[in-house]
């Protein structure tokens, strides 16, 4: 039988972020893969217009469905759009007896909130210890820390903070960040050792759903039996083969290449 990977996570209906993107990514990793919608959106490469919160006991059955049936050997988060969702997913995350890839997702690529400001307690005080990684980029990371991130080393202080509030490990994504000659550099830390992961910035718009699709990679990987450096560590050269060959769909910020090849 394939490796299982469950994403709990919202419906971007032009297919480039979200579940959406998410279950592209495990079938590219030879993954099966599972969805829970937390929430819908109307949105496409231009905009987002509208955001409606699945209702909470529908998620959670959501879950419970999956867990008896089929439980994946992997799941991951996205965007749950309210302090109580993201309370009541972290309750049920403490049944979970597989890893947790935390995508602790707030605004949209357009920028538009997928989460209220006042949902960063609840983050912070119950979902992130129930990660088994954590993956914010700097403007989550800032959020999340109450720091101001500008280079590497204010990177690896912001990943130390997010370890002290719980997470086991976190990934912050480099992206935001200029670093100059360092590029694009993600910085790993599991509260004893860094890994720094780099990669030469593109120039392109064509970035939408990159977060979902890089955390989607790594928990495919972990589904799939890798340890964690080695799901990051391909994570990020599928992400950036991904948006190098991205399809230059739509008028805006289009997706990235989900046919992309794993190496």
């Amino acid at each position: 039988m394939p490796p299982v990977a469950l994403t709990i996570a919202g419906s971007d209906p032009s297919g480039g972020a979200g579940i959406q993107a998410d279950l592209k990514t495990f079938h590219q990793f030879g993954v099966y893969g599972e969805a829970v919608v937390t929430l819908l959106t109307v949105q496409n490469s231009v905009r987002v217009s509208r955001v409606e919160v699945m209702p909470i006991s529908l998620v959670l059955e959501q879950i419970a469905a999956v867990l008896e049936d089929i439980p994946p050997a992997a799941a991951k988060t996205g965007a749950l759009g309210s302090a109580e969702m993201v309370r009541a997913v972290a309750r049920a995350a403490a049944a979970f007896r597989f890893p947790l890839v935390v995508d602790p997702v707030m605004v949209s690529k357009h920028g538009l909130p997928l989460l209220p400001e006042t949902a960063a307690a609840a983050i912070r005080e119950e979902l992130l210890p129930r990660g088994t990684l954590v993956t914010p980029n700097v403007p989550e990371a800032e959020a999340l820390t109450g720091m101001t991130i500008r280079t590497l080393d204010d990177m690896r202080r912001a990943a130390e903070r997010i370890c002290e509030m719980g997470a086991h490990a976190v990934l912050i994504k480099g992206g935001h960040l200029d670093t100059g000659a360092a590029g694009a550099t993600d910085v790993l830390y599991d509260g004893a050792e860094w890994r720094e992961f780099p990669a030469a910035r593109l120039a392109t718009r064509h970035t939408h759903g990159t977060g979902c699709t890089y955390s989607a990679a790594i928990t495919a990987g972990l589904a799939s039996g890798l340890n964690l450096p080695g799901a990051v560590e391909r994570a990020k050269r599928f992400i950036h083969e991904a948006i190098r060959t991205n399809p230059g769909l739509g008028r805006g910020c289009g997706p990235v290449n989900f046919h992309a090849e794993v190496r």
